[in-house]
């Protein structure tokens, strides 16, 4: 057999019909199958191809996944199983929720997401570690879900898709293993110790009887070691088969060294020194902290878990409303918009929609903090999530599934969660290069000690070492209180989108307010209404509605609430709506065309403003209306700031903020609202270019900007600042670009979230020097010595506990934050 028909990585025969191959030496080499490619270009690709030219033997062929294996992940590519969980996108590519099981460190996570973005054709993967959720987003025509699942598999997780009752029952399954996993360990613990106390109390023991007990405890200590410690075995051979080391390398490590000492010692008659006893506690001590730390790390980031269990599995169709109220009881995930739902008392609301018919009050606190009821009637809108307290209610489903504003607060909470702000990356890389450090260090610190004592003291010296200085505290330490902080402001009202927010907050300095919509309440009334001597005013009425119509400026709603002239419009062309000036369109009013423009006056018209307009137009709010570039008419205005501006801005300058307004207004209101409120300064009559301007004069100052804006023209200026809100109410381009949503109509929350994120950095603090100051002071004392493995085990779990007990402080708190 020739070269050419053997496998270039494994030497197995290359079958006739195949044609697999990889590129080595700008040579093509024939391969047998798509394992031995894979490995073989993994291989080359890595730099290492000398191992080719070095090998004295052929390398075992790759191992595939089995077959039935790869069959029943193809399932989840038909499109009537991705039916229930998975979405397309304006962009056609598919978004999915899946659940990974078997993280058991930070550093999972960030595997998992390495390994699924370098497939070609993800999109994005955001992963939430506290909760094992995953939102993953993919290019279908390049890549199935099938493979991602595989890839996922393969690197040593599972991976399914995200169900909140099988997430519960693997939950409750894991917890009652870990459970049952400490039992065995502490019944070990207790048997092998008491085994062992005689040889403590008595040196001159027989050699005989030291024996007895020594095969005794060796029976004991098995079910703890080669079942309770496991976990640890599972989570080294994960790192090492993945070229990396990670929190559970050296524990394994140790549990191996430990056991390897006492057979040896088992086997030799070598002293009466039991290796089995401390392995047992060690076991122990390292299972219940790794208990507790899973537990508190749960609680931490369970936010969106507690969004997503909001909503039901069932609710009640009305499948021949408004001829029948007869119900039948259908899936939540199967409805559609435009489904007639009945909605009884104590049950949750499972769409958005609008209520038809009836009355009742809406718990909403789980949404937006807001623990007083809300009342419902014919008209209202209702949302996902929230709790019908009072009667039943007949609901018209708008917005289903992926799709309701429940989902969308999900998805953003998910985002934040899963991003890893500069400090976390930075403990993260600190502690794997440790922990590889560590293990070097083991190997000088066990050959000193085997020179000066012997191999047993060596040994548990080294044991010690490994153990006491595993850097888990010092990879919790961010992530926990950031996820603590994150679930307490959510429980308040306000929702972070990105996870550098309570990094980046305590840096603030300055503070930059819009005004229509965030600093006033955006409930705009017509005050006055002058038109030119040539106008109609019924027309002119008539066509500023029918503009307004095509507008999402808080504005436009104002011009709804005048009487409605009976005259009839109709819009020829497209409405072009220009973001911060206005908008216009070519009108048919009484069988008469032309171009109407309503907006700011540099918009509507060029010419002169009317002098008998100029007073009006000076001392407030106003739009403008013209006909073919002449004036036609001119709207007063009347806002309300809101009741709690004056306060929140003195508590801003308390904390040592300066404060901007910036608006599209007439610098006469603008003035006004910022005397008012005692804002530090304003801009007016600036257009979205403007605004953006203004902030980035600031940031070249060396200011670090926090921006509010709830409008399309916000957007921009959202975007560019250090730190951006949307206030509750915003329009979706503002929402989806903010850093932070504010889910209750409540600005005394800006203040509190400034505090919140001083305390978060405080912990955070405290947390990465405990941690780091731990392992500084355990490494010398490890190294001379000076700690028994059970106590490295209580030491390292202990200090694990600290730094997350120390972040769920971040969750107390009553309403205020």
């Amino acid at each position: 057999m020739t070269d050419h028909d053997s496998c270039f990585h494994c030497g197995l025969p290359v079958p006739e019909q195949l044609d697999l191959s990889v590129t080595y030496q700008s040579q093509p080499r024939r391969v047998c199958c798509a394992g031995c490619q894979a490995v073989a270009q993994s291989i080359i690709d890595a730099g290492l191809d000398n191992y080719y030219r070095h090998r004295t033997a052929q390398a075992q062929q790759a191992a595939l996944p089995p077959p039935e294996l790869l069959e029943q992940l193809k399932l989840y590519d038909l499109p009537e199983v991705q039916q229930g969980f998975v979405a397309t996108r304006p962009d056609q590519c598919r978004e999915a929720v899946l659940m990974f099981g078997g993280m058991t460190c930070a550093a999972c996570a960030w595997l998992i997401e390495q390994k699924l973005l370098r497939l070609s054709g993800m999109e994005k993967v955001e992963l939430n570690y506290g909760s094992g959720r995953a939102r993953v987003v993919w290019n279908d025509d390049v890549l199935k879900l099938s493979q991602v699942m595989l890839a996922v598999r393969e690197t040593g997780y599972s991976a399914e898709p995200y169900d909140a009752e099988k997430r519960d029952t693997a939950a409750q399954k894991q917890r009652r293993g870990m459970l049952i996993r400490i039992a065995v360990a502490g019944l070990a613990s207790m048997q092998t110790m008491m085994l062992a106390l005689p040889t403590y109390l008595d040196e001159n023991i027989e050699t005989s009887f030291v024996q007895v007990l020594h095969w005794g405890a060796f029976v004991m200590v098995l079910p703890a070691m080669f079942y309770a410690a496991t976990p640890f075995y599972q989570g080294a051979w994960r790192d090492l088969k993945n070229r990396r080391s990670g929190m559970d390398t050296p524990v394994a490590l140790a549990l191996t060294l430990t056991f390897a000492a006492g057979v040896y010692a088992l086997f030799s008659h070598a002293g009466q020194g039991m290796y089995f006893e401390s392995l047992a506690m060690f076991v122990f001590f390292l299972l219940v902290g790794r208990f507790m730390e899973q537990s508190t790390r749960h609680k931490a980031g369970d936010a969106a878990e507690r969004l997503v269990r909001l909503v039901p599995a069932f609710c009640h169709r009305l499948p021949d409303y408004p001829h029948s109220r007869r119900s039948e009881e259908a899936a939540v995930a199967a409805l559609q918009s435009g489904d007639i739902l009945l909605i009884r008392a104590g049950e949750t609301v499972p769409v958005d929609g609008e209520v038809l018919a009836g009355e009742s009050e809406t718990d909403e606190a789980m949404l937006t903090g807001e623990n007083l009821p809300v009342a419902k009637r014919t008209g209202d809108k209702v949302t996902a999530g929230t709790l019908n307290t009072a009667a039943e209610l007949i609901v018209r489903a708008e917005q289903t599934g992926a799709h309701t504003r429940l989902a969308h607060i999900v998805r953003l909470l998910d985002r934040a969660l899963s991003q890893k702000p500069r400090l976390a990356e930075m403990a993260q890389r600190y502690a794997s290069g440790f922990t590889l450090s560590l293990i070097v260090m083991a190997i000088p610190t066990f050959l000193g000690w085997w020179w000066y004592a012997d191999a047993g003291t060596a040994l548990w010296v080294t044991v010690s070492l490994l153990v006491i200085t595993c850097p888990c505290a010092l990879s919790l330490a961010t992530p926990a209180a950031l996820a603590a902080s994150t679930a307490r402001l959510a429980k308040s009202g306000v929702l972070l989108t990105r996870g550098h927010v309570l990094e980046t907050l305590p840096a603030i300095t300055d503070v930059v307010f819009d005004k229509t919509g965030t600093l006033t309440r955006a409930a705009f009334r017509i005050t006055e209404s002058h038109f030119a001597e040539s106008a109609n005013a019924d027309l002119a009425t008539a066509a500023a509605q029918a503009l307004e119509q095509h507008s999402e400026h808080p504005i436009a709603r104002a011009f709804a609430l005048l009487p409605t002239p009976a005259c009839t419009v109709n819009v020829n062309g497209s409405v072009q709506n220009r973001v911060g000036y206005g908008v216009s369109a070519r009108l048919q009013i009484q069988g008469e065309e032309n171009q109407w423009h309503l907006g700011r006056a540099d918009f509507v018209a060029q010419t002169p403003l009317p002098a008998a307009w100029q007073q009006a137009a000076e001392n407030g709010t106003v739009v403008f209306l013209s006909k073919d570039g002449q004036w036609q008419a001119m709207f007063v205005l009347e806002d309300q700031i809101r009741s709690d501006a004056e306060s929140v801005l003195a508590q801003l300058h308390a904390q040592g903020l300066h404060t901007h307004l910036l608006s599209g207004d007439r610098r006469a209101a603008v003035a006004a609202a910022a005397e008012q409120t005692g804002m530090g300064a304003f801009y007016a009559e600036a257009t979205p270019e403007d605004k953006l301007a203004y902030v980035h004069d600031l940031q070249a100052q060396g200011k670090r900007v926090l921006m509010l804006g709830d409008g399309i023209n916000d957007a921009p200026v959202l975007a560019a600042a250090d730190v951006s809100v949307a206030v509750a109410g915003s329009a979706d381009v503002a929402r989806d670009g903010a850093d932070v949503l504010l889910l209750q109509d409540d600005l005394s929350l800006l203040p509190q979230l400034l505090q919140q994120a001083r305390r978060t950095q405080r912990i955070i603090r405290q947390n990465l020097w405990w941690a780091t100051a731990y392992n500084l002071l355990v490494v010398p004392l490890a190294v001379c010595g000076w700690v028994k493995p059970w106590g490295a085990a209580l030491g390292m779990s202990a200090s694990s506990l600290l730094v997350v007990w120390n972040a769920l402080r971040l969750r107390k708190g009553g309403k205020n934050i």
